[in-house]
C-alpha cells in the first residue's frame, strides 16, 4: 500500500516528517518498508507557456521555442519534441535547474542557437512513464491551459510529496486505504480524524424508475449499493486527482474511472461504474455464473465463467466478474453521458478464489479478499458521486438503491484490563486502555472493573479480547513493555516413538552415505507412464488439486521414488557421477466418501554410480547387493526383529533385481534396480537401484527391549558347510534351514563363499556356510557339534536337495 503523504494530511493533522511518521507507524504495527521523497532531486522547474515555435535555421528536427515563465523576459529554448503547440503550458527547467538523475541544465547553444533552459517530460522529472496518461507518456509534458506561468512544477506535478510503502500483514484489510491509515495516525498522534462528509444535489428523478437490483446469492454478495448519475462529460481528470492516484500507484484513465479509484484509496470501498446505457433495462442481477458462460473483461480478454464465481449480469448476460473486474461491454467511454456506480460487499473467499482461477488480481480484488466495512457501502457510493458531479457535471438521480438482505450488527466483546495487564506484562491503568480503544474509533462502555468494547465493522479482524490486546499493545508502544524471562513450570520435551523412529532412521541412512532431499508433494500425472506402471495401478489413483499452479503439480503424489529420480537427474545434468539421496516424507491416497485423503509416511531412497573411495575401503558399485544392504542395515539398527527378503515383480523394478520385504507378513518394502525403461525415462546413463518403505509398518513391527547379558565363559566353535544346490534355490532359504536347525547353540552364520564354474556342474552353485555354536553353560564336545551338523545337512538335503561338496 502506498500512501501519500500530503493526502494523508487532509484527514488528520500530521506534525511529523515523512521519516518521522514512517517510524512512528512501524512501532505501532503499521510497518513501513521505504519512504519514497518524489522529485528529491528537482530544483528551478517551474510552468511555462510557449508563446511562439519557429524552426531551427540549421536543423530540421530541432524546433526554436519562446516560453513565458513569468520572470521577466520570455526565454528562447530549443528542444527536439514534436508534440509541442504555441499556447501550451510545459514544465521548464531554466538555466541553473536540476533534474531527476542528477542532470543539471546550463545555457548552452544548439547547433548555433542559445536555448537558455529546456522544455521536460516526464522521465525527466522522474516520473513513472506507466503511471501516466496516454497523453503525457510520450514527449514534453503539456499540462492544463489553466496552469498559470511560473509556478513551481513540483508542486503543480504534486513532486512535492513523500509516498510511504506499507507492507501490511494480512488482518489488516481496514489499512488498505488512506482513511484507514489516517485513522491509525490520528489514534497514534492523540489527534482528530477528518472524515470527508459527502454533499451534493439531486434532481427529481427517482432511481427506482431507471434501474433495479436483484440478488440472487445472498451468500456471496451480502450488500449491494447502486446509484445514477445523468449528462456527465467525460474528460481528464484535473491535475491534483491525477497527482494524487499516480502516488498510489495508479495511472489516471479518465474523470469518472479515475474517481471510482480515487474513492477506493480513500475509503477502502472498490467501486465500478457501468455506462448505463449499456445495461439491459437498467437491471443489474448479481448471481453465480452458468457453466462456460463468457464475458470479455476491461483488459480484452474472453474469460470462461463457472458456477463457483459469482457475475453481475444484466437481462442480456455478465456485464463484470464481480470484485474482480467489469466487462467491456459495459465500460464507461468517452461517448459515455449516464453512469450507474456499483458499491458492493462481495465474500472474500469467493473473490480470492475467482480472482486465482482466472489468473487475474486487481487492487478491488486484493480489497475485498482481505474484507471491506460492508457498512461503508452506502458512503463510498455517495462520495463518488459528490466529486463525479463537481468534476463531470451532470444531474444526481434522487435516492440510492440498497439491496442489504441481511443487515449486520457490531459486536461487543469484554475486555478485561487485569488480563491486558496479566499479557503484556505491564500495568496499564483502565482509563488508558479506554482511552486507547475510544482512539481507535471503538466505542467503549464500563462494566464494573472491565470494559465492554464494540467493535466497528471496518476491522472485521477484531475477533475477540486477544484481538484487542494487541490493539493496546501497539498503541500503548512496544517499545515501553519491559524486557522479561520467561517463567513457569518447564517440562521436558521427548519425541514420540514415530519422530525417534523418522530421527533414527535420518542418522541410519546419512550414515550410509546418503544425503537426505526435500521435494514438493505435488507433481505432474505423467510420472505414473514415466515409472512404468500400468493403467489399473493403485497409484494412479489420485488426488487432483482445484487450483494448481501449474500442470507440473496438479496432484498429490501417491509414490515418492520419481520426485527423487528428478533431483537426480537435475544433479547428474550438473556433472555429479554418483549420487545417493533419500527423502522421508507422506504420500497421499484419495478416500471414498472422506474429503481429505489418506496420508502414509514412507521413506524412499534411490543411487546412482559408486561409493566414495576412502583411505580403508575401495569403491564400490551402488547396485542391488549395495541397496539391500542398505535396508538390512536400517532395519537391524531399528531394532526390527522378523524382517525377510523375497523375490518380487514390480513394475517399476527389474524384474530379475527385485525383493520385497516382508514382516510377519506384511509387506514393508521393495527393494532393488529399477526398471530399464525408467532409467531410459528419466534419461539416467546407467543404472540405479532404489529402495521404498512403509513407515506404518515399520513402526508397528516388533522390537523387543534391549537386554544386557554377561559375556560368556565358554568357548565357541566353529564349523564350515559347503554344498551343492540348483541355482534356483534361494541363499535366505538356506539360512532359514540351518537356523532352525541349529537351534540355540546355533549363535552366527555367514556365508563366506559362492561358486559357480568348472568343478560344479551346469546349473548348480556352491555355497560355503560359516558357523559359530557356544553354549552358555558349557563346553560344547565334538560329539554334540557333530551332532547338529549332520542335523543341518539332513534338513538341507530333505529340503532343497543339496548335496556335500566334497
Amino acid at each position: 500500500m502506498r500512501v501519500s503523504y500530503n493526502w494523508l494530511k487532509d484527514y488528520v493533522d500530521v506534525d511529523l516528517t515523512p521519516q518521522e511518521l514512517s517510524d512512528r507507524l512501524t512501532m505501532a504495527g503499521l510497518a513501513v518498508d521505504a519512504v519514497d521523497e518524489l522529485g528529491a532531486e528537482i530544483e528551478k522547474v517551474v510552468t511555462g507557456r510557449i508563446r511562439k515555435i519557429e524552426k531551427h535555421p540549421n536543423a530540421d528536427k530541432l524546433l526554436v521555442c519562446t516560453v513565458d515563465v513569468g520572470q521577466g523576459e520570455p526565454l528562447q529554448i530549443v528542444t527536439g519534441a514534436t508534440n509541442v503547440r504555441e499556447g501550451h503550458v510545459v514544465p521548464v527547467a531554466i538555466e541553473g535547474a536540476k533534474l531527476a538523475g542528477g542532470l543539471q541544465i546550463k545555457c548552452s547553444k544548439l547547433r548555433g542557437v542559445e536555448s537558455r533552459g529546456m522544455l521536460c517530460s516526464g522521465q525527466e522529472l522522474g516520473m513513472e512513464t506507466k503511471l501516466m496518461s496516454s497523453d503525457m507518456a510520450h514527449g514534453i509534458l503539456i499540462l492544463s491551459e489553466d496552469v498559470p506561468v511560473g509556478l513551481d512544477a513540483k508542486e503543480v506535478l504534486g513532486l512535492n510529496d513523500a509516498v510511504l510503502e506499507l507492507d501490511l500483514t494480512p488482518n489488516r484489510g481496514d489499512a488498505l486505504s488512506i482513511t484507514g491509515v489516517a485513522r491509525d495516525v490520528a489514534a497514534i498522534l492523540k489527534k482528530e480524524l477528518k472524515m470527508p462528509s459527502p454533499q451534493f444535489t439531486e434532481g427529481e428523478e427517482k432511481i427506482e424508475d431507471l434501474a433495479k437490483i436483484d440478488i440472487e446469492d445472498p451468500d456471496l454478495c451480502r450488500r449491494y449499493v447502486a446509484r445514477v448519475i445523468k449528462g456527465i462529460k467525460i474528460g481528464p481528470s484535473p491535475m491534483w486527482l491525477q497527482n494524487r492516484l499516480r502516488a498510489a500507484g495508479i495511472r489516471p484513465i479518465s474523470n469518472v474511472v479515475d474517481i471510482t479509484n480515487y474513492v477506493m484509496l480513500e475509503l477502502g470501498q472498490p467501486l465500478h461504474a457501468f455506462d448505463y446505457d449499456k445495461l439491459t433495462n437498467g437491471h443489474i442481477i448479481v448471481r453465480r455464473a452458468k457453466e462456460e458462460e463468457k464475458i470479455v473483461s476491461l483488459d480484452g480478454a474472453e474469460r470462461t465463467l463457472n458456477p463457483d464465481m459469482l457475475a453481475i449480469t444484466d437481462e442480456s448476460g455478465p456485464v463484470a466478474v464481480a470484485g474482480v473486474m467489469g466487462g467491456l461491454d459495459s465500460e464507461v467511454t468517452g461517448d459515455t453521458v449516464n453512469v450507474l456506480i456499483e458499491s458492493a460487499y462481495f465474500h472474500p473467499i469467493n473473490i480470492r478464489r475467482t480472482s486465482k482461477a482466472l489468473g487475474l488480481r486487481s487492487e478491488s480484488s486484493m480489497r475485498f479478499e482481505k474484507g471491506i466495512d460492508i457498512n461503508g457501502s452506502l458512503r463510498a457510493a455517495d462520495r463518488a458521486v459528490q466529486l463525479i458531479q463537481q468534476l463531470a457535471g451532470g444531474t444526481v438521480v434522487a435516492g440510492a438503491i440498497d439491496n442489504f438482505p441481511s443487515p449486520i450488527t457490531e459486536k461487543t466483546i469484554q475486555l478485561r484490563p487485569w488480563r491486558v495487564n496479566w499479557v503484556l506484562g505491564v500495568d496499564i491503568p483502565k482509563e488508558q486502555i479506554k482511552d486507547i480503544m475510544e482512539r481507535l474509533q471503538f466505542r467503549v462502555q464500563e462494566q464494573g472493573d472491565d470494559l465492554l468494547v464494540t467493535i466497528p465493522t471496518f476491522r472485521p479482524d477484531i475477533t475477540g479480547e486477544w484481538d484487542m490486546v494487541e490493539e493496546v499493545a501497539r498503541l500503548y508502544g512496544f517499545n515501553q513493555i519491559p524486557e522479561t524471562l520467561p517463567f513457569g513450570a518447564s517440562t521436558q520435551g521427548i519425541r514420540t516413538p514415530e519422530q525417534q523412529l523418522t530421527w533414527n532412521m535420518r542418522k541410519v541412512m546419512t550414515g550410509c552415505g546418503f544425503t537426505e532431499v526435500i521435494t514438493y508433494s505435488f507433481v505432474h500425472p505423467r510420472i505414473f507412464d514415466l515409472m512404468n506402471l500400468p493403467q489399473d495401478s493403485r497409484f494412479r489413483n489420485v488426488v487432483k488439486l482445484q487450483n494448481p499452479l501449474s500442470e507440473e503439480q496438479s496432484v498429490m503424489r501417491t509414490v515418492l521414488v520419481p520426485s527423487l529420480l528428478e533431483v537426480l537427474q537435475r544433479n547428474l545434468n550438473r556433472r555429479a557421477q554418483n549420487g545417493a539421496i533419500f527423502e522421508i516424507a507422506r504420500v497421499f491416497y484419495p478416500v471414498e466418501g472422506q474429503p481429505l485423503p489418506e496420508e502414509v509416511p514412507v521413506l524412499a531412497a534411490v543411487a546412482i554410480g559408486n561409493t566414495p573411495k576412502t583411505w580403508n575401503q575401495p569403491a564400490r558399485p551402488m547396485d542391488f547387493f549395495f541397496m539391500k544392504g542398505v535396508a538390512e542395515q536400517l532395519i537391524d539398527s531399528l531394532g526390527v526383529v522378523g524382517a525377510e527378503f523375497f523375490r518380487h515383480q514390480d513394475p517399476s523394478f527389474h524384474p530379475g533385481r527385485c525383493a520385497k520385504i516382508e514382516i510377519n507378513g506384511q509387506l514393508l518394502g521393495v527393494v532393488g534396480e529399477l526398471h530399464p525403461n525408467v532409467i531410459e525415462n528419466y534419461d539416467l546413463p546407467a543404472r540405479a537401484v532404489a529402495m521404498k518403505l512403509d513407515l506404518n509398518v515399520l513402526n508397528q513391527a516388533n522390537r523387543p527391549v534391549k537386554q544386557y547379558q554377561g559375556l560368556p565363559k565358554f568357548p565357541m566353535v566353529e564349523r564350515d558347510l559347503a554344498v551343492l544346490v540348483k541355482q534356483d534355490v534361494l541363499a535366505a532359504e538356506m539360512l532359514s534351514i540351518i537356523k532352525k536347525a541349529g537351534g540355540s547353540l546355533l549363535r552366527e552364520i555367514d556365508i563366506f563363499d559362492l561358486y559357480q564354474g568348472a568343478q560344479v556342474p551346469e546349473g548348480y552353485k556352491s555355497v560355503a556356510f560359516s558357523m559359530k555354536f557356544q553354549a552358555p553353560d558349557r563346553t560344547l564336545t565334538d560329539e554334540v557339534i557333530n551332532d547338529k551338523m549332520q542335523r543341518i545337512t539332513s534338513s538341507l538335503t530333505a529340503q532343497t536337495g543339496a548335496e556335500l561338496r566334497k
